[in-house]
Protein backbone atom coordinates (compact mmCIF):
# COMPACT_ATOMS: atom_id res chain seq x y z
CA UNK A 1 0.00 0.00 0.00
CA UNK A 2 1.31 3.42 -0.89
CA UNK A 3 1.06 6.30 1.48
CA UNK A 4 -2.35 7.21 2.85
CA UNK A 5 -4.28 9.89 0.98
CA UNK A 6 -6.59 12.34 2.72
CA UNK A 7 -9.08 14.64 1.08
CA UNK A 8 -8.41 18.37 1.41
CA UNK A 9 -10.64 18.85 4.46
CA UNK A 10 -9.18 15.84 6.30
CA UNK A 11 -5.64 16.93 5.42
CA UNK A 12 -6.22 20.47 6.69
CA UNK A 13 -7.79 19.16 9.91
CA UNK A 14 -4.85 16.81 10.46
CA UNK A 15 -2.41 19.64 9.75
CA UNK A 16 -4.16 21.85 12.30
CA UNK A 17 -3.96 19.02 14.86
CA UNK A 18 -0.24 18.48 14.27
CA UNK A 19 0.47 22.19 14.62
CA UNK A 20 -1.74 22.43 17.72
CA UNK A 21 0.05 19.44 19.29
CA UNK A 22 3.42 21.11 18.88
CA UNK A 23 2.17 24.30 20.52
CA UNK A 24 0.42 22.55 23.42
CA UNK A 25 2.86 19.73 24.14
CA UNK A 26 6.21 21.07 23.00
CA UNK A 27 5.66 24.82 23.23
CA UNK A 28 6.91 25.13 19.65
CA UNK A 29 5.16 26.73 16.74
CA UNK A 30 5.38 24.94 13.44
CA UNK A 31 5.01 26.99 10.31
CA UNK A 32 2.58 25.73 7.71
CA UNK A 33 5.36 24.29 5.54
CA UNK A 34 6.99 22.54 8.52
CA UNK A 35 3.62 21.11 9.55
CA UNK A 36 2.89 19.89 6.01
CA UNK A 37 6.30 18.23 5.72
CA UNK A 38 5.83 16.47 9.06
CA UNK A 39 2.27 15.39 8.24
CA UNK A 40 3.31 14.12 4.79
CA UNK A 41 6.14 12.15 6.40
CA UNK A 42 3.79 10.60 8.96
CA UNK A 43 1.21 9.71 6.29
CA UNK A 44 3.89 8.09 4.15
CA UNK A 45 5.78 6.21 6.87
CA UNK A 46 3.15 5.47 9.53
CA UNK A 47 -0.12 5.68 7.59
CA UNK A 48 0.19 2.31 5.83
CA UNK A 49 0.78 0.45 9.12
CA UNK A 50 -2.29 2.08 10.67
CA UNK A 51 -4.34 1.33 7.55
CA UNK A 52 -3.23 -2.32 7.51
CA UNK A 53 -4.05 -2.71 11.21
CA UNK A 54 -7.51 -1.23 10.65
CA UNK A 55 -8.14 -3.67 7.79
CA UNK A 56 -6.94 -6.58 9.94
CA UNK A 57 -9.18 -5.50 12.83
CA UNK A 58 -12.18 -5.20 10.53
CA UNK A 59 -11.54 -8.62 8.98
CA UNK A 60 -11.40 -10.18 12.44
CA UNK A 61 -14.58 -8.36 13.51
CA UNK A 62 -16.49 -9.42 10.39
CA UNK A 63 -15.25 -13.00 10.67
CA UNK A 64 -16.51 -13.16 14.26
CA UNK A 65 -19.90 -11.74 13.24
CA UNK A 66 -20.19 -14.29 10.42
CA UNK A 67 -19.31 -17.09 12.85
CA UNK A 68 -21.98 -15.77 15.21
CA UNK A 69 -24.51 -15.71 12.38
CA UNK A 70 -23.76 -19.33 11.42
CA UNK A 71 -23.93 -20.40 15.04
CA UNK A 72 -27.34 -18.75 15.37
CA UNK A 73 -28.59 -20.57 12.26
CA UNK A 74 -27.71 -24.01 13.66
Amino acid sequence: MSNVKLNKEEYNTALDEVRRYFVQEREEELGELQGKLLLDFMLEKIGPAIYNQAISDMQKFLSERIDDMYEYMR
